[in-house]
């Protein structure tokens, strides 16, 4: 057995403060024991409860705030094993580490108890310097834990945050011009996300802007540069039609003008950032059900109806913000009564299931030809179809859908 005697303490680094003790908890049915390993804890600087039982332990455990616990293993009422088992049970284990105290002839019980989650061991006799070890090892583990859980919860909490404000940057409610019915559907597969639609009224409600955008990359960096792309599109189509303009065709002008501007903002003050969108932009004449778009390097949207698909809106341009000066072309969709506009990003037809493979666009296209009654009703038998291909599966891209579909009145 090891000297009871308390050891001088080490010389503390002017540099460093030395680390406050622990809260410990000691458990042993055996008194003796209880009182010597109490005493050398409370002596090494650190505060200690007692138990005498796994029942006491489990109470105490609930009820106290701790940094460790010293577990026996032959107990009555709850052994050791119990008492680890019922910790894992309710996930106390994962935050609160256990050290076995245990006979030389336990070996076996002890590794049984790592096996079951303990953090490690100590033999009796109890020997001071291996005590100290031993104990101070675990408890620094548990800080370093502790200071990466709260760092994580307030990053959770920051993303959470940023989640909040993403999702006001998209549209509250979306314009319903007379004889027209538009929806969207957006799915994060992250807090904050790359993609973004919009949808707004221009030149007085006369036009509607569409738009539907894919962010390169994922995370936080994606979304930063979503907000931006979703303004500058907003900002340069608002001062496009409110400008008087004089060009023979004003909605093709306009709308390439608003990818021209946005285009060249991005590329010329964030170009060292690498970011760029593919992004499909609309101009929805409500009235005579005209279309005049631009589709920068963007999955095609289908344009379809009773009769089936009657167009696919192909890209007339690269991804914005990749270089200055890039060309683009602008061009004119007709939607009949009961067509829809439908547009899409990645994340629709590259979910991916259990095995591997993609929803594909060859599965949109089919769900495309059943038709639809309504805009919303298409957008969530979508919706479903791709969720029950990726059922069990991490969504690795975001899901974004933007539809418009012209009523039969």
């Amino acid at each position: 057995m090891g000297s009871d005697s308390a050891e001088s303490p080490p010389p503390v680094s002017r540099s460093r403060p030395a680390p406050a003790g622990g809260r410990i908890l000691v458990v042993d049915d055996n008194e003796m024991n209880r009182d010597l390993l109490s005493r050398r804890l409370r002596q090494q600087g650190h505060t200690v409860s007692i138990a005498e039982n796994g029942r006491q332990a489990l109470e105490r455990i609930g009820a106290e705030e701790l940094d460790l616990v010293m577990l026996d293993i032959m107990m009555p009422e709850l052994d050791g094993y119990q008492v680890l088992e019922k910790m894992r049970a309710d996930g106390t284990l994962e935050r609160l580490p256990v050290v076995m105290i245990s006979a030389v002839t336990e070996i076996e019980s002890v590794v049984r108890c790592i096996e079951m989650g303990a953090t490690d061991y100590l033999p009796k006799p109890f020997n001071t310097v291996l005590l100290k070890a031993r104990v101070g090892a675990t408890l620094e583990k548990k800080r370093l834990r502790d200071r990466e859980r709260l760092w994580a919860e307030s990053m959770e909490r920051e993303l959470e945050i940023g989640r909040q404000i993403q999702r006001s940057f998209l549209p509250e409610e979306l314009p319903q011009p007379p004889g027209w019915e538009i929806a969207a559907k957006f799915e994060p597969a992250r807090q904050v996300a790359g993609d973004f639609y919009d949808a707004f009224p221009l030149a007085g409600g006369t036009r509607v802007g569409l738009v539907l955008a894919d962010v390169c990359d994922k995370g936080v960096g994606a979304a930063l540069f979503m907000a931006l792309f979703r303004s500058l599109v907003r900002a340069f189509s608002e001062r496009e039609y409110t400008a008087a303009s004089s060009d023979p065709d004003p909605d093709a002008a306009r709308v390439l003008s608003t990818i021209l501007s946005t285009n060249d903002y991005i590329a010329k003050t964030h170009g060292r950032s690498n970011m760029f969108a593919t992004l499909f932009f609309g101009v929805l004449d409500p009235a005579g059900g005209g279309l005049t778009w631009v589709n920068a390097g963007h999955e095609a949207p289908v344009v379809f109806g009773p009769a089936g698909t009657t167009a696919r809106l192909a890209p007339t341009g690269p991804a914005l913000g990749m270089m200055p000066d890039m060309k683009f072309e602008a061009r004119t969709a007709l939607l009949s009564p009961g067509e829809i506009l439908f547009a899409f990003t990645d994340g629709v037809t590259e979910a991916r299931d259990a095995a591997g493979r993609q929803f594909s666009e060859e599965r949109l296209l089919a769900l495309v030809a059943e038709g639809s009654p309504s805009a919303a009703a298409f957008l969530d038998a979508v919706l479903l179809a791709v969720t029950a291909h990726a059922a069990g599966v991490e969504r690795s891209d975001d899901i974004t859908m933007l539809a418009a579909r012209r009523t039969l009145k």
